[in-house]
């Protein structure tokens, strides 16, 4: 009877050990006082830095004023570049548009000569006529489009320049100097602002000694 007693006193004077912190203990109501949550952080919430309320769409709760000032800040230059780059592509589109016209407008006068010239009887105008009027409407186009830019390649007697002119065949050069020199242009080649549009075709000595 009595060892069964001082058994039962060393039960209830048992106490848990320090790997199984009762509920409620010092250092589990520390962690919950501190702010401590169960539940994962989702890393979609996030915000990228210097940009604060940007992943949900507004300033978080609690930002501070310069955090708020921030936000404003780059929203605002977002907008006015938005607006800028708006801007320059219309910019763009309406110069390109004008030159366009512009162009046209000084086509307007050969178009109508050659129109005339077109419809002009041929039982009652000789050749010469109607070669005279293609000289003038040639002339026409040629300084409407000279006035916008289009240069014209004509290279004879000039060095041959892969560059700019495509050989389409040779001829034996009389002396060495002649060599690799345009001797006939078949075809005109054109310039436009300085962009290759077409090149000259051409017959090109050849020296072979």
């Amino acid at each position: 009877m009595h060892r069964r007693e001082k058994h039962t006193d060393k039960r209830a004077d048992s106490r848990p050990t320090a790997a199984e912190p009762p509920l409620g203990a010092d250092g589990t109501e520390d962690a919950f006082a501190r702010g401590a949550t169960a539940d994962p952080v989702d890393p979609a919430v996030i915000e990228p830095p210097g940009v604060p309320g940007s992943a949900t769409g507004g300033t978080p709760p609690g930002a501070s004023p310069e955090l708020v000032e921030q936000r404003e800040k780059y929203l605002r230059l977002a907008a006015e570049y938005d607006n800028y780059r708006k801007r320059s592509v219309r910019e763009r589109q309406e110069a390109a548009a004008r030159g366009q016209a512009e162009m046209v407008k000084q086509l307007i006068d050969p178009l109508d000569d050659l129109s005339r010239f077109a419809h002009l009887d041929a039982a009652t105008v000789d050749a010469a006529t109607v070669v005279h009027g293609a000289e003038l409407v040639e002339r026409k186009l040629l300084k409407a489009l000279t006035a916008a830019g289009l240069q014209v390649i004509d290279p004879v007697d000039q060095a041959f320049d892969p560059a700019l002119h495509e050989a389409v065949a040779t001829e034996p050069a009389l002396s060495p100097e002649d060599d690799h020199v345009v001797a006939r242009v078949y075809q005109a080649g054109y310039l436009f602002a300085g962009q290759l549009l077409r090149p000259a075709r051409v017959v090109v000595k050849q020296w072979n000694g």
